[in-house]
């Protein structure tokens, strides 16, 4: 399955992230000693499911490495054309796909095995899209001070997951639709709105499951949807505020530099271990003289 990056957004002067990037793409902030987008790459490029990566927004000046290969495209503007143009390379380089992987480039502590772990989940059915929510409770678990804006249903409290899958056909159905929801995806209430008046009314009074939005969003657009519940926080944790920034470095560094505390113990001799005592040379022992042979006497006549 391919993956596309959205990397196009450039923080402004009234963003809380402007201070940080001073006009330049977000997704190249520095992390734990390279750009932020650069960690989702190496997700993406360990992951066994992925075949290749778009990156919308930057270009090959941006000395980013994968070890998928790697393609290009230019800013096209508003996240939604982005998207659209990261699935029609997709089929450009293989005609035949069905589902793409759109990744958000702000999700550094992405790991290849949950990107693995999504793809071969949502594998299991045939929808059209398959959007990954986090409980709180496990956010929560990972990352007590990451302040997320949760979605309150009957039966969970939710964030939204910034790794999802859809079908290829997406990319030229229901347009007005995911624009309208796109522009929204910070705000759930106005999400709700956008699918009505009782859609909204459901979610402010809480009388509807998970399960139960679902399948009211899929009957109201046309298509066959399914929620994907994360058990881990990394593909949710996403960078939008200094706090959270500052949040995903420490926590990075700190693995940063736990694997490399391994790395040096294995490559140190065991400590305290005494050298192996050398064999004294086996002697070698002359073999003994032969006694010579006793003749026999003869018998007297």
């Amino acid at each position: 399955m391919d993956a596309v990056i959205t990397a196009g957004g450039i923080p402004q002067p009234d963003e809380p992230l402007y201070a940080y990037t001073k006009g330049e793409s977000k997704a190249m902030v520095d992390i734990a000693g390279k750009p932020m987008i650069q960690w989702t790459l190496d997700a993406l490029g360990g992951a066994k499911n992925v075949d290749n990566v778009i990156v919308t927004g930057l270009s090959p000046k941006s000395n980013l490495k994968c070890k998928k290969p790697l393609y290009y495209l230019s800013n096209q503007g508003r996240m939604l054309d982005n998207l659209i143009a990261g699935m029609n390379k997709s089929l450009e380089l293989h005609p035949k796909n069905k589902h793409v992987l759109l990744v958000s480039s702000d999700i550094p502590a992405l790991k290849a095995e949950m990107v693995d772990w999504l793809i071969n989940t949502c594998m299991e059915t045939s929808d059209d899209i398959y959007y990954g929510v986090c409980p709180r409770e496990v956010m929560e678990a990972r990352y007590p001070n990451s302040k997320r804006t949760y979605t309150k249903l009957k039966d969970m409290e939710v964030c939204g997951a910034d790794i999802n899958i859809v079908h290829v056909r997406m990319a030229s159905e229901h347009l007005k639709m995911w624009d309208a929801l796109i522009t929204r995806r910070k705000d759930p209430v106005a999400q709700a709105g956008v699918m009505g008046l009782d859609t909204l009314y459901l979610l402010l009074t809480r009388q509807a499951t998970l399960q139960d939005f679902v399948e009211r969003v899929s009957k109201k657009i046309g298509i066959k949807g399914r929620a994907i519940i994360w058990p881990y926080a990394e593909p949710c944790m996403d960078v939008d505020k200094p706090h959270q920034l500052e949040m995903m470095r420490a926590d990075l560094e700190k693995q940063v530099k736990s694997a490399s505390r391994k790395l040096s113990a294995n490559k140190k001799p065991a400590a305290n271990k005494k050298p192996a005592a050398k064999k004294k040379p086996v002697e070698k022992r002359k073999p003994a003289a032969k006694k010579p042979a006793v003749k026999a006497k003869s018998k007297k006549k």
